[in-house]
């Protein structure tokens, strides 16, 4: 009997802790948005959406990954000179981008002088015919821009993007 009572109290002080520590864990990682992949200079980043300044995007936000992206109409009342950017690919390369295309594409991240969370939407679309590559940085889009075979367009969305992982960094 005395056995069976201490593997009883046994028993229960690991649920105790497994409660306590397993389930907060587990409820953090509910809650919070599931980094997305990027570019930036040809390396691999991740990163969230939390919040977007027009209602479409956050939807389509909120849809991809989930959880809720929420709608900030004063994002887009932020100065440009204060928003980094981000290239986002309409067609091209297919990939697991916001409209199914190639990952986006960042111009900073932290440690850069420029970084900030707030980016400027740049929606970047290969020409009809062009030879659709995947490209992983702000020079190889706007050089592709240059040379005709894209074209960017900013249509004056800002979506803050915390970066969580970068080349030689993490958070």
């Amino acid at each position: 009997m005395t056995c069976n009572r201490w593997r009883a109290a046994a028993l229960a002080a690991l649920l105790a802790v497994a409660l306590v520590v397993v389930t907060p864990a587990s409820r953090a990682q509910q809650m919070s948005p599931p980094p997305v992949k990027g570019l930036y200079k040809g390396k691999d980043i991740t990163f969230i959406h939390t919040e977007a300044s027009d209602a479409a995007v956050a939807g389509l936000l909120t849809r991809m990954m989930g959880p809720k992206v929420l709608h900030v109409p004063s994002l887009g009342k932020i100065p440009a000179a204060l928003l980094a950017n981000v290239y986002v690919f309409t067609n091209g390369v297919k990939g697991d981008g916001p409209m199914g295309f190639q990952p986006d594409v960042f111009d900073a991240v932290p440690g850069d002088p420029r970084y900030t969370p707030l980016r400027a939407l740049n929606l970047v679309t290969w020409r009809s015919g062009a030879p659709a590559r995947v490209l992983g940085s702000v020079e190889e889009v706007t050089a592709e821009a240059a040379k005709g075979q894209t074209t960017i367009r900013r249509p004056g969305i800002v979506i803050n993007m915390p970066v969580l992982t970068w080349p030689g960094g993490q958070r």
